[in-house]
């Protein structure tokens, strides 16, 4: 029985839930009994409050708290997984900071108070590195998260954890965040979907920065259905961030439906936007020759090279004071305790000028708008999930791509802070695996509040590709591949 459940897509499970046919308290056993089977060779799930979830089930069973049911999200007892940067209240939650190591928050983060007031049930915190601050999953807290795939490699970062726990049949849904692709990278890592929401879709709530839009909170899960689901579950305005709106008049579940009548007409492509971002060349390719699948379904697919410019020095600037709020302070009174890859952004931060911020946000401005004109004739932009494919688990990043030896951690995230610095949505979709075996994803990138749209495409493809019915997999132990 506990196999068969953790098998169920999200959306069956709910389904099975509305039903009465199983208890979320099923859910919680099959899932406990997984978690006890995978761990030890993945270390996804390192927080656990099992006790938690079974009060709150029980109360769900009483029909204690059930304000939210029949709307859009409305989870109906499922257990999901929270990034540890979220607090969950009265559970260890640590940032992945020694700083942190024995911190228990009194008060749920605004998401997570969203989350379980419309049927979700919070099973366990999913592993991240310090901060989120890294393209892999480790801290000094909890030690490395590995990949499924190939538990010599990393899962990305920064939802390194939740990709993990999805991928291997431990949750059915995972909450995570996203900057320069941490939604996006451990998905297409692991081969699950993860969707960076539109700035203001759902709520930060308690982040310091509230008003920026390079942060953002949002879904992961197995399939496309599944992450409209969650995204249904998050999106709303909230008192708590002064950026978010009202959700969609129709369910983001609704529009997946009907992405099949709803097809896009023309889609742009960019491997690596004209040569101008590094590439790993295999990654490039089965990229290329997947989203020909479109053109099977009538749709058009054209190459494009949105001029990058000095897109990526940019990025490193706006970014950095993002981490001189965050950490400016931090600093200052826990220095030996903070990871040199922040300390290197935050003092960055506080080194740049005020006519240097001006010439990002130009910058930024300059890129937006040769989006803008591609599209106004393309539907959606599609590209490469990730620069390059998952890398030696020891390794804070890649040591180099396509032969080019990158500068720092963040020297392979362009693929993804395109997108960031543009205000786009942006899914993360499987589209198959490279010669060593390892997940290689579509990014779907659509236009500013359109996330409608970029799950539609992705769902199209998905369906096409099959890649989501081979979840959940057994952890595999394998070697490193080379680098080229």
């Amino acid at each position: 029985m506990s196999d068969d459940l953790i098998r169920l897509t999200a959306t069956e499970a709910v389904a099975k839930l509305r039903a009465r046919e199983i208890t979320p308290l099923d859910l919680i056993d099959a899932a406990a009994t997984r978690i006890a089977q995978v761990e030890p060779a993945v270390n996804a799930l390192p927080t656990l409050c099992l006790d938690r979830a079974r009060d709150h089930a029980k109360a769900l069973l009483r029909g204690e708290q059930r304000e939210a049911e029949g709307e859009p999200g409305w989870l109906a007892g499922l257990p999901v997984a929270i990034k540890d940067l979220s607090d969950v209240a009265g559970v260890r939650t640590t940032y992945g900071s020694p700083i942190f190591a024995d911190h228990v928050p009194a008060t749920s983060s605004p998401i997570v108070q969203r989350i379980e007031r419309r049927g979700g049930i919070v099973i366990a915190k999913s592993n991240t590195p310090e901060f989120g601050a890294g393209g892999s999953t480790f801290n000094e807290v909890f030690g490395r998260t590995r990949n499924p795939w190939n538990t010599s490699l990393t899962c990305g970062g920064s939802t390194g954890g939740g990709a993990v726990a999805l991928a291997t049949g431990e949750v059915w849904l995972a909450h995570g965040s996203d900057h320069g692709g941490s939604l996006r990278r451990p998905a297409s890592y692991c081969s699950v979907v993860g969707m960076r929401p539109s700035p203001g879709r759902v709520t930060r709530g308690t982040e310091e920065d509230l008003w920026s839009t390079l942060s953002v909170q949002g879904p992961m899960a197995r399939n496309i259905p599944d992450l409209a689901l969650f995204l249904d579950t998050m999106a709303g305005w909230d008192l708590h961030d002064p950026l978010t709106y009202d959700a969609p008049a129709r369910s983001y579940v609704d529009a997946v439906a009907a992405a099949e009548a709803e097809r896009p007409v023309r889609i742009a492509f960019s491997a690596d936007f004209g040569g101008a971002m590094a590439m790993d060349r295999e990654t490039a390719a089965i990229c290329a020759a997947e989203v020909r699948r479109f053109e099977t379904l009538g749709i058009a697919v054209e190459e494009v090279h949105p001029e990058l410019g000095a897109l990526m020095d940019a990025f490193l600037v706006l970014r950095s004071q993002h981490f001189v709020v965050d950490r400016e302070a931090l600093l200052a009174s826990h220095r030996d305790k903070v990871k040199p890859d922040i300390i290197w952004q935050t003092e960055r931060g506080l080194a740049e000028t005020p006519s240097r911020l001006a010439w990002a946000e130009h910058e930024r401005t300059r890129f937006f708008r040769s989006l803008r004109d591609i599209f106004a004739r393309c539907d959606v932009l599609v590209t490469p999930c990730s620069s390059s494919p998952a890398f030696d688990v020891n390794l804070r990043a890649p040591e180099k791509i396509a032969g080019k030896v990158l500068e720092n951690y963040m020297g392979g995230s362009l693929i993804n802070a395109f997108a960031t610095l543009a205000g786009c949505p942006a899914v993360a979709v499987p589209c198959g695996f490279d010669q060593h075996g390892r997940p290689v994803g579509l990014q779907v990138v659509a236009p500013p509040r359109q996330d409608a749209r970029a799950l539609q495409v992705a769902a199209l493809f998905e369906r096409l590709s099959g890649l989501d019915r081979i979840l959940p997999i057994d952890p595999r132990p394998g070697a490193v591949p080379p680098y080229e």
